[in-house]
């Protein structure tokens, strides 16, 4: 089991969610509020942000990356990768059964 940590704007992180779970490169997504300080262009930004925790496969991870390359408004989109070793093994069965590593 792989979870992956990626911030996108408040308009578009519901969709991000929603067609990563549809293309089963994710078995959930939990989507979080947030507010983001960040240095972008030589200047200091805040802005609204939501994070998404989305838990995939190792398998999938590499469609999965490349989707959220392919769908995230941001030219340097936040994601961060977090191999999970300590997870019940109920919960990564879970996962690998709603997660394909077939590019949909």
């Amino acid at each position: 089991m792989t979870t992956v940590y990626v911030t996108a704007p408040e308009g578009d992180a519901d969709e991000l969610a929603e067609t990563l779970v549809e293309r089963r490169l994710a078995a959930c997504v939990n989507v979080v509020d947030c507010e983001s300080t960040y240095r972008w262009d030589g200047a200091v930004h805040s802005e609204s942000e939501r994070i998404l925790l989305i838990k995939t496969t190792a398998d999938a991870y590499p469609a999965l990356r490349e989707a959220i390359e392919e769908l995230h408004p941001h030219d340097v989109p936040c994601i961060e990768r977090f191999k999970e070793s300590d997870v019940p093994e109920a919960f990564a069965d879970w996962v690998a059964s709603n997660v394909s590593a077939v590019d949909s």
